[in-house]
């Protein structure tokens, strides 16, 4: 029985292939990007989840709490030690301190062979926490004295070929000898530990006292903290007891005070305040995004099926004849939907292997198809076809089973006994509710992502480009670089400086006294550390004073306008000459000038008090160059700028980047997830067009000879063109009446992530509606012209 279920249902399709082709396509789009936005999912779902006991394993991370809160994903480097030696919490804790783009040269000593890349120093500790396996050896020396690395497989290869790399060594930053004793198996995608040299932690002093020692004078962004709780730990009397560290190991600081929590590790993917990972509503969006596009396609099948029964209408009045049951019938229609949507599957599997390559690029991720070689997928594909089978056959099978057979054999069958046209009309709505929902969401989403690109930022960031400067750099190095690149007539401008005013990574936050009052004011201030020219080269423009002039020791100090609100100014001139203390001693001056307001961050902030001032050069020194260089001639003018650099740096790599190619990767995370609405809009609107198509081509070859009639009787092209289109029309309107409260509902949620947004303005609302209506009509002209200019006697021949 089963077997000539099959075997009709395949004479079905051949008899019917445009249907069976529009169905197929429909639903291998759904079920190729429904496997796509799976390869995502499970990709960040099984964030270090391969760790042994990683229930048990926590971060320690800071919540700042002054004019507001600040998320900090570190903490002091006084406190792994407390929590280590003073209580009985943990099993394991670790200090990881990791530190970007160090250079590193292979024994070699050639230049071919140096690169930069993050490293992390460490305590043998670390491996305890995490489990990552060596590629040979066991653990038990590994780091345990100083100079020592383990390296990744990946990273060994790269620093010397296919030898042997144990014992071998390599210089870091052209200073210290580190000697490889361990090598790892590469690290898989999927966790948050991004590094490939792993140096003892011994190694760290030389590079870095305070970080290696017990303050708890402040936080650095290059510390993470790790621990291995032990069994049963109750974390909220854990969180309560180093709530008290703050006070105790941070005195005078209540107007900053810190709060130190234990944060899982399979939550630290999910946590984008700290600065980790993706927002989990990433995730559910592209589910309802995967799964509105597979409901769109069975709705056409739904639809077109419906539409299709009066064709097989003879074929069900003579099987109910020869005593076929509902059941039996029933059972038929949802075995040929099964075999549409196997076939349909294995199209649509096709389809996500194929472009995955382009999801990979848009994303910047490297998922493999061999993520779908494991039970989850399989679980997840065979409910999805079962569901899919079910949903897109059973109503169209209920229609088909219990058509009468005596209406069907006299061929009196209508489409009203067919199925109820209020049931289509309620799903082709839906179909074009979803498509407008998914444009609307894609206008708003580009709309945000332009409006803070191209608002004015309060500086200069086009034609800047941003150098790397070594570490513990002379200053008369500095000065004599500086000097020598600003000689060329296409450089216009050139400043040392921390960072660039809007940089991202940069949030030292630090207190701050004003007029010498005894105590600090109740919030924190950014720094902006950076030379005299730092004003000309960003285009930062004066409110009120003057700028700064460089001396032995910080004496002059310029401050933001946010800063004179925030201490209750009423105007920038009260301030000038004004006493500053900044992060205690650090800074002694006198506020010479006060600068507009520019964004130190993403638009999802508010713009934060800034200081800037020059580096007390026995303390810190400068990380970057900023040049202002004339467009006409860019890649004359870098290789310039590098010929310089290797005059007087010809031990380090020189590497650049474009201001402007920064502040665009602030928005990298809405570029992508614009660029997959875009792709699921357009994919929403042609599985919809395709369900259109379907539908008009079977109304159209239903009203041949009432066209027929239509044209004998004197109805014109558009008329007969009206036929056919105006119940489309209704219902687009009423979609959009349906989709655009609800469009607007979400985005308007959306928007309010950001301090600083755009408006969601009238047209964003008719834009999409006037595509699905355009849309609509080029198909219903297509199929009702051809329909409307046939010749009428062809159609009226057999009445």
């Amino acid at each position: 029985m089963i077997r000539n279920y099959f075997k009709i249902a395949w004479r079905n399709l051949r008899k019917r292939k445009s249907v069976a082709l529009i169905n197929i396509l429909g639903l291998a789009l759904g079920f190729g990007c429904a496997i796509l936005i799976f390869l995502f999912v499970q990709f960040h779902l099984t964030f270090d989840n391969f760790h042994g006991d990683s229930d048990r394993i926590y971060r320690l991370v800071t919540e700042m709490h002054s004019d507001g809160i600040k998320y900090r994903p570190t903490v002091p480097p006084g406190l792994p030690n407390v929590f280590k030696n003073d209580y009985n919490y943990a099993e394991k804790v670790v200090k990881a301190v990791v530190y970007g783009k160090q250079l590193i040269s292979p024994e070699s000593g050639e230049s071919a062979y140096r690169f930069k890349e993050d490293v992390t120093f460490v305590g043998p500790d670390f491996f305890q926490i995490f489990n990552f396996p060596l590629y040979n050896g066991n653990f038990s020396d590994q780091l345990s004295a100083p100079n020592t690395a383990i390296i990744t497989r990946e990273m060994a290869k790269k620093m010397f070929g296919d030898g042997n790399p144990i014992n071998r060594t390599f210089v870091m930053e052209n200073k210290e000898t580190i000697r490889v004793t361990g090598i790892l198996e590469n690290l898989p995608k999927n966790t948050l530990i991004t590094s490939q040299v792993f140096i003892s932690s011994k190694t760290l002093p030389k590079y870095n006292t305070w970080l290696s020692g017990d303050s708890w004078s402040g936080l650095s962004g290059n510390l993470r903290c790790y621990t291995l709780l032990r069994s049963n730990q109750n974390l909220l009397q854990i969180e309560q007891k180093m709530e008290e560290w703050s006070s105790k190991y941070r005195p005078n600081s209540e107007n900053s005070k810190h709060y130190y929590k234990l944060q899982p590790l399979h939550q630290i993917h999910f946590e984008p305040r700290y600065g980790d990972g993706i927002n989990v509503k990433l995730l559910w969006i592209l589910g309802a995004i995967g799964f509105f596009l597979i409901l769109i396609a069975c709705i056409n099948f739904i639809n077109i099926s419906a539409a299709q029964s009066v064709y097989r209408s003879r074929e069900i009045g003579v099987r109910k004849a020869l005593g076929s049951f509902k059941d039996q019938l029933f059972r038929q229609f949802l075995i040929e939907t099964f075999l549409i949507t196997f076939v349909a599957l294995i199209i649509g599997l096709g389809l996500s292997i194929l472009f995955l390559p382009f999801f990979n690029n848009t994303f910047n991720l490297s998922l493999s198809a061999n993520g779908l070689l494991n039970f989850r997928f399989v679980g997840f594909i065979t409910i999805l076809l079962t569901s899919v089978a079910f949903l897109a056959g059973s109503y169209p099978g209920i229609i088909l089973a219990r058509i009468a057979p005596v209406l069907a054999l006299k061929r009196k069958l209508t489409q009203r006994d067919a199925g109820g046209s209020l049931i289509r009309k309620i799903l082709v709505t839906t179909q074009f509710a979803i498509s407008i929902i998914l444009i609307i969401a894609t206008l708003v989403i580009g709309k945000q992502i332009q409006y803070a690109i191209n608002t004015d930022l309060g500086y200069d960031s086009t034609a800047i480009v941003m150098v790397d400067l070594p570490k513990d750099i002379e200053p008369f190095k500095l000065n004599a670089l500086k000097n020598k690149i600003a000689q060329s007539a296409n450089i216009k401008h050139i400043s040392a400086c921390m960072t660039s005013p809007g940089a991202p990574i940069t949030d030292w936050g630090t207190g701050v006294k004003l007029s010498k009052k005894p105590e600090e004011e109740d919030f924190l201030i950014q720094a902006k550390m950076a030379d005299k020219d730092y004003l000309n080269t960003f285009d930062i423009q004066l409110a009120a004073g003057r700028n700064f002039t460089e001396k032995d020791s910080v004496s002059e100090v310029l401050v933001n306008e946010t800063f004179v609100r925030k201490v209750g100014m009423n105007s920038p001139e009260e301030l000038l000459g004004k006493p500053i203390n900044i992060s205690g001693d650090f800074i002694q001056g006198r506020i010479v000038g006060v600068v507009k307001d520019f964004h130190d961050r993403d638009f999802e902030k508010t713009i934060s008090p800034v200081f800037i001032a020059q580096v007390p050069h026995n303390k810190s020194r400068y990380r970057e160059l900023g040049i202002k260089i004339n467009k006409t001639n860019t890649r004359k003018t870098l290789k310039y700028i590098e010929q310089q650099w290797a005059f007087y740096f010809p031990d380090f790599i020189f590497e650049y980047d474009f201001l402007d190619n920064r502040v665009a990767a602030m928005y990298k995370s809405e570029q992508q997830f614009l660029a997959l609405t875009r792709l699921f809009s357009l994919l929403a609107i042609f599985i919809g067009g395709l369900g259109i198509y379907g539908l008009v081509s079977f109304f159209v070859a239903q009203k041949t000879k009432e066209v027929g009639i239509r044209k004998v009787l004197g109805s014109n092209v558009i008329d007969i063109l009206g036929l056919f289109s105006k119940d489309f029309f209704k219902l687009i309107g009423i979609a959009g009446l349906i989709a655009s409260p609800i469009a607007w509902y979400f985005m308007n949620d959306w928007l309010q992530n950001y301090t600083y947004r755009t408006q969601i303005n009238w047209w964003v609302f008719v834009l999409p509606i006037g595509c699905i209506l355009i849309l609509t009509l080029l198909i219903v002209s297509y199929k009702g012209y051809k329909a409307a200019t046939a010749n009428p006697v062809k159609s009226l021949r057999t009445e």
